[in-house]
């Protein structure tokens, strides 16, 4: 019968687990050797279904990519729903092996939507944009310590600032490396020109789009924005009506539309007049900021998927 399996990825091994035949193998070194040894013996049971793995950082890339190549579907999960899931069916003790099971169930009943693998370009352009991210974020820590130094030593002072000198000169580097990639790729290059004309969208954004969120212009507008975590979800029982939310989705993405956000809301007349909308009709300015991230993304995702550039006659279109 066919087969789901689960597989619990930590950084040096993998423990699997399926529904459906028995597989007698139960853990494998995470590297090529034990790869092939797993691969092989999924090949054994006969028809699979699918394979679920959590997200653990990147380790479960390599074995994902694996499989893939093998034409196995292979689905890469949310580790909170999946322990959301874990605690609705009482599966309350916690172990690699048991992670497996709970992964192997959780496919069997959700049937989470397989995933095409990225390929080593687009690999490569996430790694580019993910290390200069962590970059950026490491020289604003510095320049807060600087704030705060200015009443210790020259010494202190001084190792402050040729840090930041250092970080600087690392991110124009990334800059330029991101940007050779970019125009090596004519889709990726389209897609920047296409972006970069939208008054508030600037070169962090688009190539954080390009690396971080491929899907953009290839699903609908819904699917979008639960990828970028910025689906409203409901809160409701009864006769109350709780506050929407948003959570969950990529973090990255989410922060870089957030800043090009707050930009658009001053020079891009689309996403001003949303804005002015919302907030006259009541809403925070919050939940307007929100919305307008959403109505951007929204926006950048049919430009792509028709094509189209950015045309001011939008505003018109959208009172």
């Amino acid at each position: 019968m066919p087969s789901v399996i689960g597989i619990d990825v930590s950084k040096k091994t993998l423990d699997v687990a399926s529904r459906g035949a028995e597989l007698k193998l139960r853990r494998v070194d995470n590297d090529e050797t034990g790869h092939a040894t797993l691969i092989e013996a999924l090949r054994a049971l006969g028809e699979i279904t699918l394979v679920v793995l959590e997200a653990t950082g990147g380790y479960e890339m390599p074995i994902a990519a694996a499989l893939a190549a093998e034409k196995i579907a292979v689905a890469v999960v949310n580790p909170r729903q999946v322990r959301d899931f874990a605690k609705g069916v009482g599966k309350l003790a916690k172990n690699d092996q048991i992670d497996a099971g709970v992964l192997a169930y959780f496919g069997e009943v959700v049937r989470p939507a397989a995933q095409a693998m990225p390929d080593q370009q687009q690999l490569e352009l996430a790694a580019l944009v993910t290390r200069r991210r962590q970059f950026v974020d490491m020289r604003s820590a510095e320049k807060n310590r600087r704030s705060l130094a200015q009443n210790l030593s020259s010494v202190v002072r001084s190792s402050i600032a040729d840090h930041i000198e250092y970080l600087d000169q690392r991110v124009a580097e990334l800059d330029g490396d991101i940007d050779q990639l970019i125009k090596q790729s004519t889709i990726w290059k389209a897609n920047d020109d296409l972006m970069s004309d939208v008054p508030g969208i600037g070169s962090v954004t688009t190539r954080t789009l390009a690396a971080l969120l491929p899907e953009l212009g290839k699903l609908n507008r819904r699917q979008v924005a639960a990828l970028a975590g910025l689906a409203p979800f409901a809160h409701d029982s009864g006769d109350t009506k709780g506050r929407r939310t948003i959570f969950g989705g990529r973090a990255a993405v989410r922060s870089v539309l957030y800043m090009a956000t707050v930009t658009a809301i001053t020079h891009n007349p689309l996403i001003a007049a949303h804005y002015a909308r919302l907030i006259a009709a009541g809403k925070k300015g919050k939940v307007a900021l929100v919305a307008c991230m959403r109505k951007l993304l929204t926006v950048l995702n049919a430009m792509l998927r028709d094509r189209a550039s950015w045309n001011p006659a939008l505003v018109k279109a959208n009172p």
